[in-house]
């Protein structure tokens, strides 16, 4: 009999010893509720980081598109005054279908309209040009670059 009770009293002892994890009672193998807050945490932190970074990148890549539109839309004008021998009077003429210097006057970035800012001069590209008209086009953006702290209108 007493080898039974010697049985039992160890069985106990074990089952206590595997049940108390640093004097605090465990039951079963989840998580405890300040393990996950703490997960939860460095969840939130991580995706805001992310979601930092996602920005910044947007933002850089608008500013890319921005600096290729404006590159083109100039190369276009510069061919169209020396094609016609007369500088384009507005943006829609680069798009022309019959001589499309452009397929379509592209939409500016960070406006989100093709509301493009003009200027329009009397530079004259070749001898035989006839008239004026658009020199340059910038962004109508007022807002200011975050890598290079220029206005977008500057470009």
């Amino acid at each position: 009999m007493t080898g039974i009770l010697t049985e039992i009293r160890r069985a106990a002892r074990g089952r206590r010893s595997t049940r108390y994890v640093c004097g605090s009672a465990r039951r079963g193998s989840g998580f405890t509720l300040i393990e996950l807050m703490i997960v939860i945490t460095i969840i939130f932190i991580l995706i805001g980081i992310a979601a930092a970074r996602y920005d910044i990148s947007v933002q850089r890549a608008k500013e890319a598109t921005l600096k290729t539109d404006l590159a083109v839309m100039r190369q276009a004008i510069d061919n169209y005054t020396l094609d016609k021998e007369a500088a384009p009077q507005s943006l829609d003429d680069l798009a022309n279908p019959q001589a499309p210097y452009l397929r379509e006057v592209p939409t500016d970035p960070m406006t989100h309209q093709k509301d493009w800012h003009t200027d329009y001069g009397d530079l004259v590209m070749s001898p035989d040009q006839t008239n004026n008209g658009i020199v340059d086009v910038h962004s109508s953006s007022t807002a200011v670059s975050r890598t290079d702290g220029t206005a977008y209108n500057t470009w």
